[in-house]
This record gives structure tokens, sequence and C-alpha cells, in this order.
């Protein structure tokens, strides 16, 4: 956008920068909780079938976009994402002991200090 004669802001310029003033002065839960009326009022005034209507015709447009085997691709990654996190989380897992081995392997500690003693 082309600025105004005077060195003002493009409409886009003042947008941006009004939703960075919001977001600093209110926080991520004043976009959930606003989120939110917006959702239920869409759902008064059009009724829940609306959302799934929408959310088709979203579906063909983007399989339009990017053929029919997108969806498929990033459903792969993103099942692939969620095993390597599981694989992560049991690694580390059996890196350390369990709550209860711990507090075992503590009172062993102590006894045999207190013993030494």
């Amino acid at each position: 956008m082309a600025r105004k004669q005077g060195g003002g802001m493009t409409v886009a310029e003042a947008g941006r920068m009004g939703g960075r003033l919001v977001s600093e002065k209110y926080g991520p839960e004043f976009y959930e909780r606003i989120g939110k009326k917006g959702g239920s009022s869409t759902a008064t005034k059009y009724g829940p079938e609306f959302f799934g209507r929408i959310g088709k015709k979203g579906g063909k447009a983007v399989t339009a976009k990017y053929g029919p085997g997108h969806f498929e691709k990033i459903g792969r990654k993103g099942g692939q994402k969620v095993a390597d996190l599981i694989e992560r989380a049991k690694s580390l897992e059996n890196e350390k002991p369990a709550p209860n081995e711990r507090a075992t392997e503590e009172r062993e500690e102590r006894e045999e200090t207190a013993a030494g003693s």
C-alpha cells in the first residue's frame, strides 16, 4: 500500500501496530475469550452445522490448491512427529529412576552412611 502524503501509516501498518498493542495490553487470553464469543454467536445465528459446511468448503479449496494427497501427507507428518515425541519421552523415562525407586535409593544411601558412622 502506498503511504499517504505527509508520511502517515498505511492501513496495514496501522492494523499491525494496533494488533500488537492490544496483544501486549491484554495477552493471549483476550483473543481466546473473544474467539469463543464469536464462535458462540455464529453458532446461535447460523446453527452448529454451519461450521461443518464452511469446513468442507475450506477442505475443498485446500484440495484444489495442493492436490488430493495433501491431507494424507500432512497427516503422516503429524503422526510421525507424535511418534518421535513418544519415543523421546520413553527414552528420557528410562534414563532416570521412577520416584519410588529414587526414594528407596536415597533411603539405602542414608542407612549405609549411618551404619558407617
